[in-house]
């Protein structure tokens, strides 16, 4: 297997040129890339397999995400959902939208959910009554959508709360105006997120949209209790242990923090025995290998 990273047309002539050299090309995203990965399979006769990881199963106008907004990018798109040997979801509701978006039957889809390492992400220690969100955030339309304007009006609501926010830098803290009750960290290595998660009583993903979140399944797995917006991928996380509430509504949000806060550890734990289940890494790993060995 070889590795290809990488962005602009540079990323764009490798592709090509490795196709050339390979048995089957497998993209991360249904992109303009993917694009050229399934274009070249077809040409070649070879195998092509794409992960749709929700940017490329979304046109939200409103929210200023998804591929489909461009309209040359989404006729790269379209082409990829239709010639790919087989698409792979991270969560159901994104492959009702490909099926919409991309005009189509659907019939090359798949569900594979992301796998997690519950021996690397495990609780461990006191609980402490911190609510935790862990978003990337560069720019101001993904605050918007990561929901931390609506997470900011709930911290200003519950002034006695401490709240962490993981992966949002200084500059786009300005646009918030947050609370004193409200910390922030900049962008860290994902392996540096474990003590924060082993601390926090309860995690919070409050997005507007999302695929299946890898921080509230992290979460989960150690022994937060979840607090999600009700919305993509989030009720397939958080199921039965954990509280879901409405996008976008502040005063929903601050009641279920409440309540979290207030609740057991052991629904903690519960939260933790569900990622393990429904998400085991082995699981995807397994899956993988037979919708390759399935192309052959």
């Amino acid at each position: 297997m070889r590795k290809q990273i990488g962005h602009g047309i540079g990323a764009v002539l490798k592709i090509v040129m490795k196709a050339f050299t390979s048995e089957i090309t497998f993209c991360w995203f249904a992109s303009v890339y993917a694009f050229f990965g399934v274009m070249m399979s077809r040409m070649l006769d070879m195998k092509s397999v794409v992960i749709v990881g929700g940017v490329d199963a979304a046109k939200d106008f409103e929210l200023d995400y998804g591929i489909w907004l461009t309209p040359w990018k989404a006729k790269l798109v379209r082409y990829v959902f239709h010639h790919a040997d087989r698409i792979l979801v991270v969560d159901p509701c994104l492959r009702d939208e490909a099926v919409r978006l991309a005009e189509y039957d659907g019939k090359n889809i798949s569900y594979l959910p992301t796998g997690y390492d519950g021996d690397f992400w495990k609780p461990m220690g006191e609980k402490e009554p911190i609510v935790l969100t862990v978003a990337v955030v560069r720019h101001e339309r993904t605050l918007r959508r990561k929901g931390i304007d609506i997470l900011t009006e709930a911290a200003r609501k519950l002034p006695g709360v401490t709240f962490y926010v993981i992966g949002v830098g200084p500059e786009m803290v300005a646009h918030l105006q947050p609370p004193l009750n409200m910390k922030f960290c900049p962008p860290i290595l994902r392996k540096d997120v474990l003590p924060y998660y082993q601390r926090a009583k309860v995690y919070c993903q409050p997005s507007r949209r999302e695929g299946l979140p890898n921080a509230l399944c992290e979460a989960m797995l150690c022994g937060c209790i979840p607090v999600a917006s009700e919305v993509s991928g989030n009720p397939t996380a958080v199921g039965t242990e954990g509280l879901l509430v409405p996008a976008g509504d502040a005063l929903a949000l601050v009641t279920a923090l409440r309540q979290a806060l207030t609740m057991e550890d052991a629904l903690g734990m519960k939260a933790r025995a569900r990622i393990v289940s429904m998400f085991p890494k082995q699981r995807r790993e397994n899956g993988l290998v037979r919708v390759i060995e399935g192309l052959q």
